[in-house]
């Protein structure tokens, strides 16, 4: 299988108080185009520190990263058509989009800035792909629910057709009864576009449920891969 992910070696270090932290260490794993890969762990192991290195976000780190053929440079930001591929769901959708701008706003911005034609119409094909009306682009953030922003969150990562979607905790933030929901829209939607994930999540049950292969983390280190059968036991993966 090609790889579209490659990360190896990836250290990533904070500096606090008198001393430097290690937040990740020596990192190394791959994912394979059109696979869900999963990063499990306690929160503050480090898996979002690896998925943000990805997004171009975190641009401090050492080792390797390569995504599609394109190899990362520290302290670079993503330019091009990479940073079109790579896309980032956050784990809060209220935080991650601007509580005053309509979510129209929202939507046509990006495609404004990257010179794509018929914004409004684009925009208006996000929302309906993740399953929201038209009339809700009028409306803020403030004035829908939590797993209403956070689909809009997903119809504007998908904005740009990116083939690469790195999640970061996409349900943790929303009531259990939408939880279910959001994680099978995500599904849909990577079978319809043939769409690499990478998935940071603390839920076992949530990485079992989504992914291909997953490695767990724990204090800034890779621990272990898990394959389809060690996530289809939940004894395995929590252990």
């Amino acid at each position: 299988m090609t790889a579209a992910v490659e990360v190896d070696r990836l250290s990533v270090h904070f500096e606090r108080g008198s001393g430097e932290i290690a937040a990740v260490r020596d990192a190394t794993f791959t994912v394979n185009q059109g696979e869900t890969f999963g990063l499990f762990g306690a929160s503050g192991c480090g898996k979002s520190t690896v998925l943000r290195a990805l997004a171009g976000i975190q641009l401090e780190w050492s080792g390797r990263l390569s995504v599609f053929g394109s190899e990362y440079r520290p302290r670079r930001r993503l330019v091009g058509q990479i940073r079109r591929d790579v896309q980032m769901v956050f784990q809060d959708p209220y935080a991650s989009l601007h509580p005053r701008h309509t979510i129209r706003r929202t939507l046509e911005e990006p495609l404004r800035v990257n010179g794509i034609a018929d914004p409004r119409r684009r925009a208006a094909e996000a929302l309906a792909e993740v399953g929201l009306p038209p009339d809700l682009a009028s409306r803020t953030p403030n004035a829908i629910s939590g797993g209403q922003r956070q689909r809009v969150a997903i119809a504007r990562a998908l904005l740009l057709r990116p083939r690469l979607l790195l999640l970061d905790e996409p349900t943790s933030a929303l009531d259990m009864s939408v939880q279910a929901e959001i994680l099978n829209l995500l599904n849909d939607i990577k079978a319809g576009h043939g769409m690499t994930f990478i998935l940071v999540s603390h839920d076992a049950d949530v990485i079992a449920h989504m992914c291909d292969r997953a490695a767990a983390m724990r204090a800034g280190e890779i621990v272990a891969l898990m394959d389809r059968t060690a996530l289809a036991a939940p004894r395995e993966i929590v252990t």
